[in-house]
């Protein structure tokens, strides 16, 4: 399989951490990592935006998609307040992420610590147009709304 490859800038604040990348062969994922030069304690409820310390160049026709880390998930609580953040093809400013803390704890965030992933993500575009309800297709669920395909 071809890897796209997308150019990334560093900030001055993210000079000296590793370049986002995948943790495993398979990983869908490249891990971000935490741009910050003194910790931040996240109390539970709280949230925070934690820079990146990079720019990038996602190509026209993808986006970026800012998800969480299942173990800070898992074990602390830790998630992204607008999962999955996007950012978009035209975006090159810092790529941040909006973490909060779900938890039961305070969760401490160090320099260079791994707090969420980006998925690239091609995505076709779209334009809608409007038709009376007789226009659309039926289906099986058809007007059925959230939880009409069971538990």
């Amino acid at each position: 399989m071809s890897k796209l490859s997308i150019a990334i800038k560093w900030l001055p604040h993210g000079q000296g951490l590793s370049v986002p990348q995948h943790a495993t062969p398979d990983s869908a994922g490249l891990d971000l990592a935490a741009a910050i030069h003194e910790s931040v304690t996240l109390q539970p409820g709280q949230y925070q935006l934690i820079p990146t310390g990079f720019c990038i160049a996602i190509p026209q026709g993808h986006e970026g998609q800012i998800r969480p880390r299942s173990g800070l998930a898992y074990k602390q609580g830790i998630t992204i307040l607008n999962s999955p953040g996007t950012i978009d093809a035209d975006h090159r400013g810092e790529v941040k992420v909006l973490l909060i803390n779900h938890g039961a704890q305070p969760v401490v965030i160090e320099r260079g610590m791994r707090i969420a992933q980006l998925i690239i993500s091609s995505y076709k575009s779209c334009e809608l147009y409007e038709i009376d309800q007789e226009g659309l297709d039926a289906t099986a669920r058809c007007l059925s709304g959230f939880g009409s395909t069971g538990v």
